[in-house]
Order: C-alpha cells, then structure tokens, then sequence
C-alpha cells in the first residue's frame, strides 16, 4: 500500500516528525495549529475509509477505490479536515448529516461514482462540491444548497434538468457550474432551465453514446466563459441543426467571450458552417479541440465581416477523407481577420501566405506537416510577433532564414523539434532584425550556426543539438541575455566576449570536463548558471573553477551541489566538487619548484655551517696528505725511507695539550746533549700523559736505533 504524508506550514522554524502507523501504513505528523496534513490513499483497494488515520487531517483522498459506503463514524473524528476526495469509487447513497461535525469541510469531492440519492443536512457550508458523473435521475440540487453563500464551484450530473431545481441556487454566484447530462436527458426536456443559473463559467457534458439533438438554451445571461462536451451530429440531412440552432442562440449572450468545444464528431460541412456561426456571436476567444471529421467538402464563401473574434484555437482535428480541396481550407485559415490562430496536431502539410496584409500577431502551427516551403516569400505578415512551428518537418534553416526575413515586426520564433541543419555555404545571414526569442532547440544543428544568428536576440535555445564547440568568429550578440545549450557535446564554457550580456547560461549534460578558470572573470553578468551532470576531470585544473563558484553567491550556480561531481579519475568519481581538494603545493609548478631550490639552499647551508664548526675542511685536508703519503710510501723501500729520516721521533697529540708539547716535550728531545736517561724520563712522562689526557703517543725512533 502506498502511503505518505505532506506537511506545509507558514513558520520556518517548526520541525515536523513522521511516524508510520503500520496497520495503515499512514503517516502521523506533529503539526502547528498553522500546517496542513495531507493524506493520499489512492487506488490502494480499500473497501471502507480507515479506521486509525490521524486527528491532524486536513486533506483526505481515498479516490480510485472500493468503498461502497460512507458513515459518520468514518470521518467523526477528524475536525479539522477541509477536504475530502472520494471520486471514482462505488458510493450509492449519501446523507450530508455525515459531515456534520466537519465543521471546517470546504471541498468535497464525490465525482465518478454511483450515486442515485442524497439526503441533505443544513450544517455544511462548502466552497467545493463535485457530485457529477453519477447515476442521478435529476439534478441533485437540495434546498439546503441555497444556504451555501460561499459556493464557487457546483458539479452536478442527471438525466432530468428542471425549473424547480435550478431555481434553489439561483440566487447563488457560483464561479463554475459543470453539468454531466445522462444519456436518458432529452426526454422531458425544459429548454429554459438553465437561465436561473448564476455564474460565470458554465460546463455542459453532453451524452456521448448518442446524437445531438438537445434544444437546451446555453446563452446563460451571466456566463462568460461556455464549455460544451461531447458534441455529435453526423447525420448528413440534418446538418448538425440542433447544435447550429443551440450556438445561434449565443448571440443573446452579450457578455460570452470564450466558447471551447471538446469531443466533436461532424462533417466537413458543418464544420465549416461551426466557425462561420461563431464568427458573428460576441465570442471573442474560440477553442475547438479533439475533432473527428467525415464526408466531403464543398467550396463556399466564407464571411469575415462583423467579428468579435481575436483568437482561434484548433487541436487534434483527423479526418478520414483526403480527396478534398486543401487550398480551400488553408485560404479559409489565412485570410482570417484575427490576432490569434492556433492550429495544432491536424496533419496540416502546408499552409497559405494571407492574399492581403494580414492583422495576424500570433500563429502557432505546431505538430503539423509542415515543411520548409511553408511562407515562402510571403510579405503580408509583416505584423507577425510571435510564430511557432515546433514539431514539424522543417528540414533547412535557411529557409527559414529567409521567410523570417520578410517578418519585420517577428519577435518571437519557436522552431524546435524539427530536423534543421544549417551548412552555412552560399546564403546570406538574413534574419529579421526585430527576433528577440529564438528557440532551436531539439535539431540537427552544429557549431556552425553561431556564425549566422538574429544581430539583437536576447533569449537563445539550442539545447539537444549536435554543437561540439562554438567557433571563434561567431555572431556578436550583444543584446544575448539568456543562452541554453544544454544537451550536446560542449567541451567547455563558453566565455563572453562575443555575448556581453550574458546573464542566463544552461550547459549541463554536455561534455564539460575542466571548464575554464576564468569563466566568471570574462562573464561579469552572469547571474545564473547551470552546468551540472558534465563529467567533470577532478584535477588541478578544476581547483580554481571550484574556488570561483566558492566567490560568487550560492544563488548564481544553479543545482550546486548535489549536480556538481567527479567523473574522472576512478578514485574521485562521484564525490561531489565542494569536497573535492588538492594541496596547493601539488598543483603550482613554479610553488614547487621554489619550494625545492629554497630546500636545498637551506640544507646546503646548514652543512657548510656543521662543516666550519667542527673542523670538517682539517680533516679532509689531513686525511687526503695521508692518503697520499701512504699512496707514495707504498712504493719505497724502507730502507731508503729510514735513510731519509730526518726526525728522532713521531709525536700525535690533541691540541688541547699543543702548549705543554712545544714547550716541554720538544725542548727536552731536541738536546744535542740528552742522554739516554733523560730520553727515558721523558718518554714515561709523555705515556703518563697519554693515558690521563688520551694522547695518542707513537713509538718514538732514533735513528741510530
């Protein structure tokens, strides 16, 4: 079953906690006096309303059930509900009495069922109350409804439409009345019932199992807006006469300025004979929708004259015939002396240039057939602002370059969802100068097409494209303000120096790997951009554009962060950009290189430093005159090295102890006189030495010895 809960409240500050009630798999919310709690139990086959559903509710749906019955006790509990959907169930009986202590129930929907009978109770006081599409003998209309001052909207359905009735609501303003007429209505027909009603929207669903046949007099005085449903008449002799009699009576309605017909089945004929009968009632914005035509087509004149017409709605018309004088119906279209003319979803293959300077300021021709010979050289639309041929068979933009050319007054150009290509070799960059929105969005367009856009456009779509880069020598678009290329196969962003303006951007779902550091220092009025779902490379190259999204405000990147991720490399893939960092050191060549050399400096220093303070340059320069003195005694014999003695004796010392050598040791052995004992003395002393203060003392030799 599924189950949840939404909450809304007015004070920012209240947290709400949802528990779930497992027998109903509902959910419970502490609420302010101030929120709202909506439960939603849709199609979840239920056969009854639930029993344990929260005192909180405000909104209550059980539609697209099983429940057959509907009891006090159901709905006793919850007081604060103010609205109760129970459309498309099983209902056949209801008394009002069971909302009773509801006291605060203003919308109450029981469309869809299959109600016959209903018992009314004084204590509701509803703004919304649907009993259409029942099973009704007559219109469910009680006295007690009278009572119902805050009433704006009434749907009621049945078979029987009578005087008595519609006559307790009378002196009601309800905004809208929808009545669903049975299939039996017709019988006992009161073709005046409606004129008591008050209101100014007034939607009529006829039968659809049958024929229209009704003398209902529909030019209610205060409708200003009249829906018919449900209209079919495809008997060839009768020529659709009960609905041409039922529109003529329009005329009366002074006030009447939209008529929208849905459902229609007819012929050709009298479809035709439709647009003329409404082109000479008050109406003044006409929409016909989901058309089915028949039977052939005969050429006649068509009147233009004494309209109130400004807008003309056509959609989903098919036909079955198509050996008929196309032309006829597309000159019938192009020369209409109205503002407004939507033709949409017909299969139109083609559409005629107005035979004279045509008032049209909107046309709207989308889902059609059309192809690119569609105005052609057509200089009667020179009024044109807003034109829009979205899902077509456009195939060369520039054709239609050229057709927009001739459009001087054309603001507006919705091309999207055709197949345009733009190759750019051999025709001129035509555009109309007065283009200010262009949509190209959904076609086969390449890089190419920014060398040939409108000089002055301000809004652009290309999304869903085939743009891999935008070339250098673009069109310099000052006046661009809002760009979307969103959807193709962009490799970066794109900078302003050809679009000044630029204050909109959308470049998501292309192929933006590292975009450019200095976007936001080349697009200074740039007040929202949106480029997630790119693949972005979390390198040192995306560190300084993370860093400029981190400088403007939160507001400016659109979808940041939970769009913004890394794709590449393995390691990083899906973390998102803000808790992406790399060690400045790792990223900044010429930091590293400094930091290196200011290194080895410091060591280099602090060595030579070690060196001078420890006599390290003594020592080597001792221990390489020892290495090459051994190098070279190596090679003499000893006998001529003793030959060559010139010393009596070799004496190591620390030069702790030099003064004591030079002044004791080295006169005593150097005496011409010394003998052996005094030699002996002096040796003992010096070995006394050695041992107390580590004085190396090397066997001293004589050369007589």
């Amino acid at each position: 079953m599924d189950a949840y809960c939404h909450t809304m409240t007015k004070t920012n500050s209240l947290v709400f906690h949802c528990i779930i009630v497992l027998g109903l798999t509902l959910t419970k919310i502490q609420l302010s006096e101030e929120s709202e709690l909506i439960i939603k139990r849709p199609n979840a086959n239920l056969t009854r309303v639930p029993k344990d559903l929260p005192l909180q509710t405000t909104t209550l749906d059980l539609s697209q059930n099983n429940i057959s019955e509907l009891q006090t006790s159901d709905i006793l509990s919850l007081s604060k509900l103010r609205a109760l959907i129970m459309s498309y169930n099983r209902l056949q009986y209801l008394n009002i009495s069971v909302f009773k202590f509801n006291t605060e129930l203003e919308y109450l929907d029981l469309s869809h069922n299959e109600l016959r009978v209903i018992s009314c109770h004084p204590a509701v006081n509803l703004k919304h109350l649907d009993l259409s599409f029942n099973a009704f003998d007559a219109l469910p209309i009680c006295k007690e409804f009278g009572n119902m001052s805050q009433l704006q909207f009434l749907g009621l359905s049945g078979s029987q439409v009578q005087n008595s009735g519609v006559q307790l609501i009378a002196h009601l303003n309800i905004s809208k009345v929808l009545l669903v007429l049975g299939d039996a209505y017709g019988e006992n027909e009161d073709p005046k019932c409606l004129q008591h009603i008050s209101t100014e929207t007034l939607h009529i669903v006829f039968p659809s199992k049958r024929e229209f046949r009704f003398l209902l007099d529909v030019s209610v005085s205060t409708v200003i807006r009249l829906e018919l449903s449900n209209i079919k008449c495809m008997l060839k002799k009768q020529d659709c006469v009960y609905f041409l009699r039922a529109l003529l009576k329009l005329r009366k309605n002074l006030k009447l300025s939209h008529l929208i017909l849905n459902n229609v089945e007819t012929m050709w004929d009298s479809f035709i004979n439709i647009l003329q009968l409404v082109w000479h009632t008050p109406v003044k914005y006409f929409s016909i929708s989901n058309v089915k035509l028949q039977g052939q087509l005969a050429s006649r004149r068509f009147s233009y004259s004494d309209t109130s017409l400004k807008a003309l709605s056509i959609r989903q018309l098919v036909t079955d015939v198509f050996s008929f004088p196309q032309s006829y119906i597309y000159s019938i279209f192009s020369n209409m002396n109205i503002q407004n003319l939507t033709i949409s979803g017909t299969h139109m293959v083609h559409m005629l240039c107005p035979s004279q300077v045509s008032p049209f300021l909107y046309l709207d021709f989308t889902d059609n057939l059309l192809t690119d010979m569609v105005f052609k050289d057509c200089r009667n639309l020179n009024g044109l602002k807003s034109l829009s041929l979205q899902k077509n068979q456009l195939k060369i933009l520039e054709n239609v370059i050229l057709m927009s050319a001739h459009m001087t007054s054309l603001q507006k150009l919705d091309i999207s969802q055709n197949s345009l290509r733009y190759s750019g070799q051999g025709s001129p960059c035509s555009w109309t100068q007065s283009l200010l929105v262009l949509n190209l969005s959904s076609n086969m367009l390449t890089g190419s097409v920014f060398r040939c856009l409108p000089p002055k456009v301000r809004v652009l779509d290309l999304h869903n494209n085939r743009i891999l880069s935008i070339p250098k020598d673009v069109t310099h678009l000052r006046a661009l303000q809002e760009l979307n290329v969103a959807s193709n196969s962009l490799s970066d962003l794109p900078g302003c120096g050809a679009f000044s303006s630029l204050s909109v951007l959308a470049i998501d779902h292309n192929s933006v790997s590292h975009p450019s550091e200095d976007f936001f220092q080349s697009c200074q009025n740039i007040s929202s951009l949106t480029a997630g779902n790119n693949p972005f490379r979390c390198t040192c190259e995306l560190r300084e554009f993370v860093k400029s999204i981190g400088r403007v405000s939160g507001e400016v990147v659109e979808g940041w962060p939970d769009s913004y991720r890394c794709d590449y490399p393995e390691s990083t893939k899906g973390t998102p950009l803000q808790d992406f960092h790399m060690s400045p050191l790792s990223c900044d060549t010429i930091l590293l290189t400094v930091t290196i050399g200011a290194t080895m400096l410091l060591l280099a220093a602090t060595g030579a430093f070690l060196c001078l303070y420890f006599d390290l340059p003594w020592y080597v320069r001792m221990l390489c005159q020892w290495t090459r003195t051994r190098h070279r005694t190596r090679n003499i014999p000893l006998e001529e090295l003793q030959r060559n003695l010139q010393f009596h004796a070799f004496v190591s010392y620390s030069g702790h102890d030099s003064a004591w050598v030079k002044n004791e040791l080295l006169p005593n052995l150097e005496k011409d006189d010394i003998g052996f004992a005094s030699m002996r003395e002096t040796l003992s002393l010096a070995r006394a030495l050695w041992r107390t203060s580590y004085i190396p003392l090397r066997r001293v030799t004589s050369p007589s010895s």
